[in-house]
């Protein structure tokens, strides 16, 4: 906490307030000693007094909160007198303000609130940045509506042990928004446990989810627990939940239900506690109907409900894929990274992704693997996904009764993503002048 205030005492007894509950105060009485802590130190939340030596110096100081450190929170204290432009401060990006004399149980309710806000928003950063950070977890980036609303749930589901199910086609990144949900858990600190149920027969399926004791089966030489009792107290995350048959289903609800598995070839129940987080890519609704689905397991493992949009139906969001996937393997690779051609980057907007994210990041890897020079060129890009874009396929469709005004700003958004900020190459790109760029972006509010 910085507090600003040229009274002494009065900035000492707001530390004191504040260094009870445990924050960390920093005083100082003056704007010159304010601007030099907020440049050189760092801070979660500002406690300033709105006028110092006659002047309405805290608005300098919010100004400079806002400028040096822009995640701060800004909290302004002020005389009754000085309420109204204490109430401009709010305009300019102040959290709150609260008048003299000072209840400090009020005061310290208040620099906690702030302080709460800045947390919430250091965690969802890192949580957006854990997400961008390791291999899959890119099918997360984006700014689409679609993208936000699953990040959104992300944060909403994670804290709790609702069970939870993640529904989408393959290649969409569902194990790694399971690993997320983990993470921002209060099981972050134990296993998580990734288990696919696709593809194998009810014995072993049984036996690699439930366990075994010795002589339970030929080879059995020895105990072996299965995943449930391995993820105790941690995460369990089952892949391919629409694969597994009928018998097994009402055995994992049995489980489910009563919290105890039975390992094969003993009658003997133990005891296990895990989040359990289930994925698709079926619809199970209409396998429950058609009766390849117990409904009951339906609605158990149903507690919350995320549903992963393909990338074709999130399209705006590929300018940002494909320039992260191009970082990442030129970083691997040790070599420049190359740029891509506004035409190059049409053709991978236009194509429709059956593979979704996993697809586009093979194809982002062949690029860079592939390509000679500094630039990556329509001629580059794959056949396949070149001739898929026609004036005829989804994302020319997908314009039709648009408002032209959000054609510009979404071309500015997306121009600049394949250009990685760079305003002059956006510029020649969308064949506008720099200047009128500049002002498209104010008119736009994009940065």
């Amino acid at each position: 906490m910085l507090i600003v205030d040229d009274e002494v005492e009065h900035a000492e007894a707001m530390a004191d307030a504040l260094r009870r509950p445990g924050h960390v105060c920093t005083i100082v009485n003056s704007l010159s000693d304010a601007e030099e802590e907020l440049r050189h130190g760092v801070f979660d939340v500002v406690v300033t007094d709105l006028v110092m030596e006659s002047e309405v110096a805290g608005l300098r100081v919010l100004e400079l909160a806002k400028q040096l450190q822009p995640e701060v929170e800004t909290i302004m204290v002020t005389a009754h007198g000085d309420v109204p432009t204490a109430k401009a401060a709010l305009q300019g990006g102040a959290y709150d303000f609260i008048e003299k004399p000072l209840d400090l149980e009020v005061f310290r309710n208040l620099v906690n609130r702030a302080a709460e806000t800045v947390l919430l928003r250091h965690r969802n950063t890192a949580l957006q940045g854990q997400l961008d950070a390791a291999y899959g977890f890119e099918g997360i980036i984006g700014e689409s509506a679609a993208i936000r609303q699953v990040i959104h749930t992300i944060r909403l589901v994670a804290p709790s042990n609702l069970p939870v199910l993640i529904r989408g086609e393959s290649g969409t990144g569902k194990e790694l928004i399971a690993a997320a949900i983990h993470n921002y858990s209060k099981r972050a600190e134990r296993r998580y446990v990734a288990f696919n149920a696709a593809g194998q027969s009810e014995t072993l399926l049984e036996d690699q989810l439930f366990g075994h004791v010795r002589g339970a089966f030929t080879g059995a030489d020895r105990d072996r627990e299965g995943v449930f009792e391995y993820a105790d107290k941690g995460t369990l995350f089952l892949d391919e939940l629409g694969d597994m048959p009928l018998a097994m289903q009402a055995k994992l609800l049995r489980v489910l239900e009563t919290g105890e598995i039975v390992r094969l070839g003993s009658n003997e129940s133990r005891r296990t506690d895990v989040r359990f987080i289930s994925a698709t890519n079926r619809d199970l609704q209409a396998m429950c109907k058609s009766g390849q689905f117990r409904e009951d397991l339906y609605f158990r493992v149903r507690g919350a409900e995320i549903v992963v949009p393909p990338l074709r139906d999130r399209r705006e969001d590929i300018p940002l894929l494909v320039q992260h996937f191009i970082g990442k393997y030129a970083a691997e690779l040790s070599r420049p990274r190359p740029t891509i051609t506004g035409p190059a980057m049409m053709r991978m907007v236009g194509y429709a992704w059956p593979g979704n994210v996993r697809e586009l990041l093979n194809v982002v890897q062949q690029l860079v693997v592939m390509v000679e020079g500094d630039a990556i060129d329509v001629r580059h890009v794959p056949e396949h996904v070149r001739s898929d874009e026609t004036d005829e396929s989804p994302a020319m469709r997908s314009l039709a009764g648009v408002g032209l005004d959000k054609l510009e700003k979404e071309a500015i958004r997306q121009t600049l993503a394949m250009t990685s900020g760079n305003r002059e190459q956006a510029a020649g790109l969308l064949g506008i002048g720099e200047r009128t760029l500049y002002r498209k972006l104010k008119e736009y509010g994009l940065r």
